[in-house]
């Protein structure tokens, strides 16, 4: 008795929970460093330093970006479609999850049915009406039918497994389209900014040479400088007026792909002129082995190694018997009066095993189709992960470089506004001529306008450094 006992309770384990055929999840291995080749010379991470979760772009201190920041948010449309895709993916995990459990659906159904006297195979002693030559009968039936799949192999539990690890990969995406999206703005706000101090330097310049035409026009006048003086300062005038005017198609572009960015119309958003002043924030890198786990593309893919492994276990349960519970009860009866009465009752209790015995082939393509797909998602991941450490190097090594050509460029305005000045004079006072002035007038507007180029480059730079470490997400985030 102990030992059916025994059997039994083994049984029906068996059949409630059955095992797991397939491969046990490992996480893939990743090519790694323990630290950064360009981070020497960098802000080094302080056991409080981090981004901000969520609002990394507080760093830059800037209110108005804020703002935009947190309309991307709420009116992205394409934020929305990534939201809409996580909503979907989160239905196929309860989809799925409800093979767990059994199928009831209900019937009811009331028939009556006349023969034909003249059918074939008729029986002498077939029932027939006098008069008519034929039988006819009535059916009423009211029942419940319920199906059960019993998950021995797992190939139920891994489904549900492999769909919950799509939704949290498409939550992933749905980080990676966020960050996407406010680096993008951030990157046309500051260099919007830019193009700001840009045309404030060019309309500026546009003063200066001004006056600069007056003094070759005066000096032209008094017979001490030649026509050719004015018809160059007249060139010099034009050509920066013309790039005054030609900065103003790029603000324009900015100013329309930030109002996309943040869901509305180009015609009925406009920004204030306000020259970029921000100076790029100290962002600390960490440590390579930290951006596995603050990337959300690098969980995505992760998490995709982990279906694709689920799905091995899928295709290895084809080769295993299919067990199904069946069930049926209800009451059929030849009239309304007499369908519930207790004579009336019927039931039925079954089980079936169905095992595939010949496919020509088919559940071995199928087995040798997902491990090349689980072989695909791995190398996929790790590419993911380098191109992650590599866009991390890039901007490092960008940020360092930037500042040091910064503090060169700003000794070059330096050096050549102050030659600038001493040729100014010089002309004035007759020692040289005006092509001197020309020069020097080119040179200081190109390390001008270099000086608010490398500013910019700096802070598109900090952005996607942001961007490149994971904009202050964690994978502890994933649903």
């Amino acid at each position: 008795m102990r030992r059916r006992a025994a059997g039994l309770a083994g049984l029906a384990a068996l059949l409630l929970g059955g095992c797991m055929v397939g491969p046990d999840y490992t996480k893939p291995s990743a090519p790694m460093t323990p630290a950064y080749k360009e981070a020497e010379g960098w802000k080094a991470a302080e056991p409080s330093d981090h981004l901000p979760r969520g609002q990394w772009w507080a760093i830059f201190g800037d209110p108005e970006l804020h703002t935009l920041e947190e309309e991307v948010a709420t009116a992205n449309q394409n934020l929305k479609i990534a939201e809409a895709r996580l909503r979907e993916a989160r239905a196929m995990v309860r989809f799925n999850r409800a093979a767990l459990f059994p199928t009831i659906s209900a019937n009811a159904g009331a028939s009556s049915v006349r023969d034909s006297a003249n059918r074939p195979f008729l029986t002498p002693n077939a029932t027939t009406i006098p008069g008519v030559g034929h039988s006819s009968s009535g059916d009423i039936l009211l029942g419940l039918d319920m199906s059960y799949e019993v998950d021995l192999w797992g190939r139920v539990r891994r489904t549900v497994a492999a769909a919950r690890h799509e939704a949290q990969a498409t939550a992933a995406d749905l980080e990676t389209a966020r960050l996407s999206l406010q680096a993008e703005l951030a990157m046309d706000y500051f260099e919007l900014r830019a193009a700001d101090a840009q045309k404030q330097l060019l309309d500026e310049t546009v003063k200066a040479f001004e006056a600069a035409l007056r003094l070759t026009t005066n000096r032209f006048q008094g017979g001490a400088a030649p026509k050719s003086d004015v018809a160059q300062a007249q060139t010099q005038l034009d050509t920066t007026r013309a790039q005054a005017t030609d900065i103003t198609v790029q603000r324009a572009q900015l100013e329309h792909a930030i109002a996309t960015l943040i869901g509305k119309p180009p015609a009925a958003f406009s920004l204030p002129p306000r020259p970029l002043d921000t100076r790029p924030p100290g962002i600390p890198a960490g440590l390579p082995s930290q951006l596995l786990e603050r990337r959300p593309d690098i969980a995505a893919a992760e998490r995709r190694v982990a279906e694709a492994n689920e799905q091995i276990g899928i295709a290895k349960a084809a080769y295993y018997p299919t067990l199904m519970l069946n069930a049926s009860v209800g009451f059929e009866g030849s009239s309304f009066g007499n369908v519930l009465n207790a004579s009336s009752l019927l039931w039925a209790v079954g089980a079936s095993i169905t095992q595939t015995i010949f496919d020509g082939g088919r559940r071995r393509a199928t087995s040798d189709a997902v491990l090349a797909a689980y072989d695909a998602t791995v190398a996929g991941y790790r590419q993911t992960t380098l191109t992650a450490f590599q866009q991390v190097e890039d901007n490092l090594a960008a940020l360092r470089i930037l500042e040091q050509e910064a503090q060169e460029q700003r000794r070059a305005v330096e050096s050549a506004e102050q030659s600038l000045q001493l040729f100014t004079n010089r002309y004035r006072g007759g020692v040289d001529n005006y092509l001197q002035v020309i020069t020097a007038q080119t040179v200081t507007l190109t390390n001008q306008r270099n000086e608010i180029d490398i500013l910019r480059r700096r802070m598109d730079a900090s952005v996607l450094l942001v961007k490149a470490l994971g904009g202050g997400w964690d994978v502890s985030e994933l649903p």
